[in-house]
This record gives structure tokens, C-alpha cells and sequence, in this order.
């Protein structure tokens, strides 16, 4: 399978954009995985239905969301972490399709990191309107781990900000099939995404997709 992910993959080339120390973002990276990523996405919400979760102070976020993996991320009033049951259905959550964790992980190989085994998948759905304000991933125990980042669908404005929170962030457009991949020195850098302006997209219609992957616990932790 990673055989031929990497002969239908373009190389980096002309494609690649460094942002930081240890952060690339690979233009149309995906263009010829879309469909397949997409019907993936699509098995994954039919058994664990995107939903709008809370943030600890109680403001309900603007994009909806959903999982797979081992583990998925969730947030309420009791704060933000990782699950291996979806609060949702109170089942597991869906497993990884084996598309997505190979794409995430040829992505991550492509920028330079190794042996990149992802245990949560988040899918995160935009309609116009909708924003992710700057943050950090830092829920995870595995911060020597990069972050994998996919987008499909309309396009948007990432920011792409520093290591504190006041550094003036960049606004990078991503358009449908572009990955972004960062980790060591500028792992923790914010980021965010700005609303999404309305627009059509053959592939997803008026919305955006974004499919992000981490590892979160330890090597030496994981269960077998």
C-alpha cells in the first residue's frame, strides 16, 4: 500500500512551502487521493455522526466534528482530552481506514519525520462562517510526534502564528488537497483558521473538510 501511495504521490518539487523549522506545507499533495479520502470521511460519520462540541468555559464551536482511530479528541465542560469511547454513540470509535493512516503517514515521511503511527484522526467539517481560533495541540504525550494536517473541499485561510500566543500569525491559503505536516521546534506553534467565506466546491459541496492526525501517547505507553 505505501508502495503505491508514494508512485501516485507527487514529489515535493516546486510544491513544497516551508513555514517554520520542522514545518512544510505540500501543495496539492492529495489531488489524486480526494475521492477516496472523501468516502472514507463519509464511512467514518455515518458510525460516529459529526456534532458541535463545547469548550470548558461553555461557548459551543463553529465547526462540527468527528473521529477515528484508537483514540478521538473530545471537549466539554469538563475540559479537553482524548477518549476511547465516542460520547456520542458510547461505542468505540470508528477504526482508522487504512487510506488515512497510510496517507498521514507517507505525509509525515514526505516532511521528514519516520515512523509516524497516528492513534486519533479528527475531522473537522467548516461551513461558511465558521473559524478555529489560534490554539495549541498540546493534549497529547507524544510531542515528539508531528502534526498531520489535510484539507479538502472550499479553500481557507490558515494561521499560522509562533510559540506565543501574542505572535502576529501569517495567513496562508490551503486549498482542497493540500497537507500540511509540522512538528519538533515549531510542534506547539499556534495556528488556527480564519472564517470560512462562502463558495462552491465540486468535491464537498459549500463546506470545507480538514482531516488532522496525531499520535498521542507515548511510544513506550501504547497498548499492543
Amino acid at each position: 500500500m505505501m508502495e503505491d501511495l508514494f508512485a501516485t504521490t507527487p514529489p515535493l518539487g516546486k510544491t513544497c512551502e516551508v513555514l517554520g523549522d520542522g514545518a512544510i506545507l505540500m501543495r496539492r499533495w492529495l489531488d489524486r487521493h480526494e475521492g477516496a479520502l472523501l468516502a472514507a470521511i463519509r464511512d467514518v460519520a455515518a458510525q460516529s455522526p459529526f456534532r458541535f462540541l463545547t469548550t470548558p468555559g461553555g461557548h459551543v464551536m463553529s465547526v462540527a466534528m468527528t473521529g477515528c482511530g484508537v483514540l478521538g479528541w473530545h471537549s466539554d465542560r469538563a475540559g479537553y482530552r482524548y477518549v476511547e469511547v465516542d460520547p456520542l454513540t458510547s461505542r468505540p470509535w470508528p477504526s482508522m481506514p487504512a487510506i488515512l493512516r497510510d496517507l498521514a503517514a507517507a505525509a509525515a515521511v514526505e516532511a521528514g519525520y519516520e515512523d509516524f503511527a497516528p492513534e486519533a484522526c479528527l475531522i473537522n467539517r467548516y461551513e461558511p462562517g465558521a473559524r478555529l481560533s489560534l490554539h495549541q495541540d498540546k493534549d497529547e504525550g507524544a510531542l515528539d510526534q508531528p502534526i498531520v494536517s489535510f484539507s479538502l473541499g472550499l479553500p481557507a485561510v490558515f494561521l499560522w502564528g509562533g510559540a506565543e500566543r501574542a505572535d502576529r500569525p501569517r495567513r496562508i491559503r490551503l486549498d482542497s488537497g493540500d497537507a500540511v505536516v509540522w512538528g519538533g521546534p515549531t510542534r506547539l506553534n499556534y495556528h488556527g483558521v480564519a472564517p470560512l467565506p462562502p463558495g462552491w466546491s465540486a468535491l464537498t459541496g459549500a463546506q470545507r473538510l480538514n482531516v488532522t492526525f496525531r499520535a498521542v501517547q507515548p511510544r513506550g505507553s501504547r497498548s499492543q
